[in-house]
């Protein structure tokens, strides 16, 4: 897939500097800000370029995470618990799988299961238990696409001392 100058990331990876405000990854992730903020507090979903720090300060989230966002949102509009979700965003972080491309969520409606090769989900269909499944690399491209709208912005280098160093002038 090609990309216009600069659009996104042209080396297949994540600028870990560049992130978009919670306004912007709830739109493209499908959520309201209300749940968005929810997630974040809870640890559902947190920001990883840069959390909430008081008020008024600005989260900023990273492709990946708008991706896990929008993961979580399609698991809860098929009916798994937050409690099943909150487990298989634990396991898509601790598997530490680069290529999420050729990785699908499969579910029962009652657990989530991390599957990274077909003969994983051969397996779990084998089992005769009705299941649906969600290939995230197609989640990925949607997440592109939507993301191409939104303005990114680097995370800001926050310097305490510089900080306050301002107010005693002012």
């Amino acid at each position: 897939m090609e990309y216009e100058s600069g659009v996104l990331f042209t080396d297949g990876l994540p600028n870990t500097d560049i992130g978009y405000r919670g306004a912007s990854a709830a739109a493209a992730a499908g959520i309201t800000y209300r749940q968005l903020d929810y997630w974040d507090r809870t640890g559902l979903a947190v920001p990883a370029i840069q959390g909430a720090t008081g008020s008024g300060s600005q989260r900023l989230y990273s492709f990946r995470d708008i991706l896990v966002l929008k993961l979580v949102k399609r698991l809860l509009d098929t009916g798994v618990s937050l409690q099943q979700i909150r487990i298989a965003v634990e396991q898509l972080a601790a598997a530490g799988i680069s290529d999420l491309t050729n990785t699908t969520l499969m579910s029962d409606g009652a657990r989530v299961y991390l599957c990274t090769s077909q003969d994983e989900v051969i397996d779990l269909l084998g089992q005769g238990q009705g299941v649906f499944g969600i290939a995230i690399g197609r989640v990925l491209r949607e997440v592109e696409a939507t993301l191409v709208d939104f303005a990114a912005e680097e995370a800001a280098v926050h310097d305490e001392l510089a900080a306050r160093r301002a107010r005693k002038i002012s």
